[in-house]
């Protein structure tokens, strides 16, 4: 018997899923082996929350990963600080800095967007309303090419002005944000590497910039919305 020597070897790519709903796992699986199965071996694991994904990361028996699907919202991981998939991708950077991560998100905010750009450049960036099968396999195929690959939506965003206001940073904007979803005030500092005085105080500014002293968090946000600071 002898062995075709123009056979070449499939190259070998572990990849990452972390998602708290199996059947996106199962259909990202689904799509990713049908994208040139004769020159790609694919190699999956997942996880199912912010805690399984980092045990994943830090582990150091299992081999770096060459691309991670990471979903922005998930059961978080307190004990670590891990809250959301933006977390997972911080790590990732840290312990494998040649992964590509994929983040996506059900998020339509411009501010958010920009903020997730700004803090993780991500390889890959989706709203999950704009993916389909076939948007899946495009942005994969983009990705793998060395190039980054934003949904449609990402695109829009990204290129509509960030409403600069002079007085008003991206803490304030981040802040800003988070209030407007409902987050306490004590629970910001969860997400922003500030502390909840210095949150207290950006907040007391922007009423008085606002000409709202006395307003309640309310009164923030509509005026923030009025002025097209946040959507």
């Amino acid at each position: 018997m002898t062995v075709d020597s123009n056979v070449e070897k499939l190259i070998k790519k572990n990849i990452l899923i972390v998602d708290d709903h199996p059947f996106i796992i199962d259909g990202y699986k689904n799509a990713i082996t049908r994208y040139k199965p004769d020159l790609y071996e694919y190699s999956f694991t997942q996880g199912k929350d912010c805690k399984t994904g980092y045990d994943i990361v830090i582990n150091p028996e299992i081999p770096p990963f060459d691309v991670a699907f990471l979903d922005i919202s998930m059961p978080v991981y307190e004990e670590k600080g891990i809250h959301s998939g933006e977390d997972l991708a911080k790590l990732i950077m840290e312990y494998m800095p040649n992964c590509k991560i994929i983040l996506l998100t059900m998020y339509t905010e411009l501010l958010k967007i920009k903020n997730i750009i700004d803090t993780i450049n991500p390889a890959g960036l989706v709203i999950k309303n704009d993916l389909t099968f076939d948007e899946l396999l495009f942005g994969f195929d983009i990705i793998l090419k060395d190039e980054i690959y934003y949904s449609h939506s990402v695109i829009k965003m990204a290129n509509q002005n960030n409403n600069d206001i002079d007085g008003i940073d991206q803490f304030d904007k981040l802040i800003l944000f988070h209030i407007s979803k409902g987050t306490k005030t004590k629970d910001i500092p969860q997400y922003i590497p500030i502390s909840l005085h210095a949150i207290e105080r950006r907040k007391d500014n922007l009423k008085e910039l606002f000409k709202i002293e006395e307003g309640s968090d309310v009164d923030l946000i509509r005026e923030a919305k009025n002025r097209g600071i946040i959507f």
